[in-house]
């Protein structure tokens, strides 16, 4: 099996982390993934602090193994949930959309470890310049709120800039993506839209089926106008995003049309006037199988992947 120092640093099983997706992991993600020897992840998205710390607890109640909580730095909530994180000693913080610096101290010393999500070498430079514990290197084929660099090319750049350990997400799915991510410097991976259709994910079943059915030219990128571009599946809502951005509409417009799409569509199964964020790899999953075995056949996977490349090793 395959034990990088994002386990001995996380204390998990498998160098597997699974995306802290608003409105899709619920604590009942986060403990299965856990469980099955990774690292599950609460999506906190723009929930407020009692809802965190609910799922928390719950959370505990499901899995006694390590787990995280994803803050969107965006979010109207952000200094009350991260209080909570300090408060019930969540053993791991990822972020996105934006420089934790202020909290780092406070995490830190409740024993949280706090892993940013980047997209470029220069907002990786200035996250380890503050302190933080590693990096989780996120292409442009990722669901949900993306940068422009895709993963090949972002992975070893920032694993070549910076002194902290690396995880690679965007675009992947299987072994052969845990194995690429490894030969490109990183210490293990970060996945979303494959724990989607986890047996243990809560969503609507209407968006795993979208899912399921998704093919490789299925996903759009919408919102670049705005400054914050969102990969989804492509849908009605879709079709109006890109409709207006065609006709230069404003940016107060954009966000009127997208507010409240996100639990639409995971929660309420709306399909299509919903906001349906998934990667590029929705066009790989094929079944709803349990947390557990997903990451058994991810890590499984890359040990037959690198143990058949060294077959291309020509003897001096």
């Amino acid at each position: 099996m395959i034990r990088t120092k994002l386990c001995d640093l996380l204390g998990i099983a498998y160098p597997v982390m699974q995306g802290g997706m608003a409105w899709v992991s619920t604590a009942e993600l986060a403990a299965a993934v856990s469980e099955g020897g990774g690292l599950g992840i609460i999506g906190s998205g723009q929930a407020p602090a009692d809802w965190v710390r609910e799922q928390v607890r719950r959370t505990r109640e499901l899995t006694g193994k390590p787990f995280g909580v994803n803050v969107m730095l965006l979010s109207p909530f952000v200094d009350a949930v991260m209080q909570v994180i300090v408060d019930e000693r969540v053993p791991v913080v990822t972020t996105g959309a934006g420089n934790p610096g202020k909290y780092v101290p406070a995490l830190q010393a409740a024993g949280t470890r706090v892993i940013p999500v980047v997209a470029s070498v220069a907002l990786a430079k200035r996250l380890v310049r503050g302190g933080v514990d590693a990096l989780i290197a996120e292409g442009m084929e990722s669901g949900g709120h993306v940068g422009e660099l895709g993963t090949m090319a972002l992975v070893p750049q920032i694993v070549d800039a910076v002194d902290v350990p690396v995880i690679a997400a965007g675009g992947i799915y299987d072994g052969r993506g845990l194995a690429a991510a490894l030969a490109l410097g990183a210490v293990g991976v970060q996945m979303g839209t494959r724990f989607m259709c986890a047996a243990e994910c809560t969503i609507h079943p209407r968006v795993k089926e979208m899912v399921l059915k998704a093919r490789d030219r299925d996903t759009v990128v919408t919102g670049r106008s705005t400054g914050h571009p969102v990969r989804v599946l492509k849908n009605k809502l879709s079709r109006q995003f890109e409709d207006l951005e065609a006709r230069c509409a404003p940016a107060a417009e954009l966000e009127k049309l997208g507010t409240g799409r996100l639990r639409a569509a995971m929660a309420d199964g709306d399909v299509e006037y919903g906001s349906v964020m998934a990667g590029q790899v929705a066009a790989l999953v094929r079944e709803i199988q349990p947390a557990r075995e997903i990451i058994r056949d991810v890590v499984e996977g890359a040990a037959a992947v690198l143990q058949n490349l060294s077959r291309w090793a020509v003897p001096e």
